[in-house]
């Protein structure tokens, strides 16, 4: 997800799929022993999170701060090679369709088991999308990657673009789905679509999500969670902001060859590259751009992942009567300078963007030019509007960066700036990510809010549908605006077009809408991030998904 793509990244649509289903797992079952042993090597390796993961069964995570401890633990039907945004196999071995695109059937791979012991086969798969179609309540909020990929659960069943799942025998699932996509089956390599132990659900009561206040409660068992991987948790403290991973001695693959691992929660940028230089952390992800040269000049290994995501203003025109005319919009658009911040807070390689995804994605349009900054046209369009002088509260969060956004605040402050330059009063606001952000982005609490997306894999819908297609659910309430319900249909059209070229050009007329007819937010850039490790570490691939495994990472003592 950064950078200019040197590894293509590959969608596999139905008839790709059909050729390339029968590929088998790279993954080799048995167990080597952990290179630890050999008194070579450290047997933990310590990595600084910049943030704290806000749960661990991944079915309910939002975050790419979660997912990356998740992702240690859980595996999907489906996975991606180590160091590309490619499909593989994972723990479903091959993959078909039928003609007609609607029914998949999975050949899953034998004699592998949950850490609980318990044995993953085609009833586990079974009760996994069960289990997850049949959210209720609070449940179906907090699920918002289901939501985003899979439409509706199972109380409307005619929104949903899951049907229905049999064992056809120990080792082959059958999936149905509504209609034919080109996301199906490839979202479910997803994190959130990660099989765990239904037997530990059913113990756990891992459904019993409760809403509280603006979040949730989740059950003791999204805490301690049972699936697949090669590491299982320990434990988490939350008073020494620590995670600790050890090996799953039940898994069906190579034991990792570290045995522990420990995320070490350092929101501060620089107190993170402090404890890099102390050897007190091996790693972290998201160095500052400015520090890049000098972690290199330390020693340090700085790996420069390609630039596949997109930061945006989102605007809450429900929240915000003001924000429905478009005149307005725009008049914030011009108003940002956007190339300035590129230029002065960003990585070399960051751009501005001029749609809602990146430019190696099919389907963006290249005719589209950024909007230009212009603070005198911002506030004709203002007066135009009859809108001067307005009110508009606008959120950043705190104790966290993200890929696309390396220090959230300084970009605040100078887009803060940028728009009362123009007339418009301010109001800030700020709040933890896990503490209290996202949830309220995710009720609708802000105004206009900063926010990003990294891409889970390269399709126009990944990025333009997560956004748009659900007319009932998303952050940016298209649901009040007339032409809300028509950008949906049109997106769910889009995905369904089986032949690549016109798919293609279907993606580029909508992005030209959103950009000239809609702005339901507002795109600012795609930015490079990095991932840096002392030079005692080895094993570790970059992902350009920010999707990195920690199994093959060793630690030179």
């Amino acid at each position: 997800m950064k950078l200019q793509r040197k590894v293509p990244i590959v969608l596999l649509t139905a008839a790709a799929l059909t050729v390339t289903g029968c590929a088998q797992s790279e993954r080799e079952s048995g167990d080597t022993g952990s290179d630890a042993a050999s008194g070579e090597f450290k047997d933990t390796f310590t990595f600084g999170a910049a943030g704290a993961p806000k749960l661990f069964d991944p079915f309910y995570a939002t975050d790419g701060e979660t997912f990356r401890v998740t992702r240690q633990m859980h595996q999907g039907l489906l996975g991606v090679k180590e160091g590309s945004a490619d499909v593989q196999p994972e723990l479903a071995e091959s993959w078909e369709p039928s003609a007609d695109g609607l029914t998949w059937t999975f050949k899953l791979k034998q004699g592998v088991k949950f850490s609980d012991g318990e044995p993953f086969n085609a009833e586990a798969v079974c009760a996994n999308f069960t289990r997850m179609f049949e959210q209720t309540g609070a449940g179906q909020t907090a699920a918002e990657y289901w939501g985003y990929f899979f439409g509706s659960f199972s109380d409307k069943p005619e929104g949903s673009l899951f049907k229905s799942c049999q064992a056809q025998d120990e080792s082959t699932a059958v999936v149905q789905i509504t209609r034919a996509t080109s996301s199906f089956p490839t979202i479910l390599s997803l994190d959130s679509f990660s099989m765990q132990s239904p037997k530990a659900m059913e113990a756990g009561n891992a459904n019993n999500v409760q809403a509280a206040g603006e979040g949730f409660t989740y059950p003791e068992y999204a805490m301690n969670p049972v699936g697949v991987g090669p590491y299982k948790l320990e434990k988490y403290d939350e008073a020494n902001k620590t995670v600790t991973l050890v090996a799953n001695d039940t898994y069906y693959g190579e034991q990792p060859k570290t045995a522990k691992l420990v995320f070490k929660i350092i929101p501060d940028e620089s107190t993170r590259r402090q404890e890099l230089q102390a050897g007190s952390i091996d790693g972290y992800d998201l160095p500052n751009p400015v520090d890049w040269a000098g972690l290199e000049e330390e020693g340090n290994k700085v790996e420069i992942r390609p630039a596949f995501n997109i930061l945006y203003m989102g605007l809450n025109p429900k929240k915000n009567e003001k924000l429905k005319d478009l005149k307005v919009r725009q008049a914030l658009y011009h108003a940002l300078n956007r190339e300035q911040m590129v230029q002065s807070q960003l990585p070399e390689g960051a751009k501005v963007a001029s749609q809602f995804m990146p430019e190696t994605v099919s389907g963006y349009n290249t005719e589209l030019q950024p909007y230009a900054y212009d603070p005198e046209k911002a506030k004709a369009l203002l007066k135009e509007a009859g809108a001067e002088g307005m009110t508009l509260q606008f959120a950043f969060p705190t104790d966290v960066t993200r890929p696309y956004m390396p220090d959230p605040q300084k970009i605040h402050d100078a887009f803060k700036k940028d728009l009362e330059a123009v007339g418009v009063k301010v109001e800030v606001v700020s709040k933890p990510w896990n503490g209290g952000y996202l949830d309220d982005v995710n009720n609708d609490n802000y105004d206009a809010w900063l926010l990003g997306w990294t891409g889970d894999y390269n399709a126009a819908d990944n990025f333009l549908g997560t956004f748009f297609s659900n007319l009932e659910s998303n952050d940016f309430q298209t649901d009040v605006m007339p032409w809300g319900k028509t950008l949906s249909d049109d997106l769910k059209k889009a995905d369904a077009i089986v032949d690549e070229a016109e798919r293609e050009a279907a993606y580029q007329t909508i992005n030209q809408q959103i950009a000239e007819e809609y702005l339901p937010g507002l795109p600012i850039s795609h930015s490079p991030p990095a991932l840096v490790t002392s030079d005692k570490v080895s094993g570790l691939v970059a992902s350009p998904l920010t999707a990195e495994t920690f199994n093959n990472v060793t630690v030179a003592k």
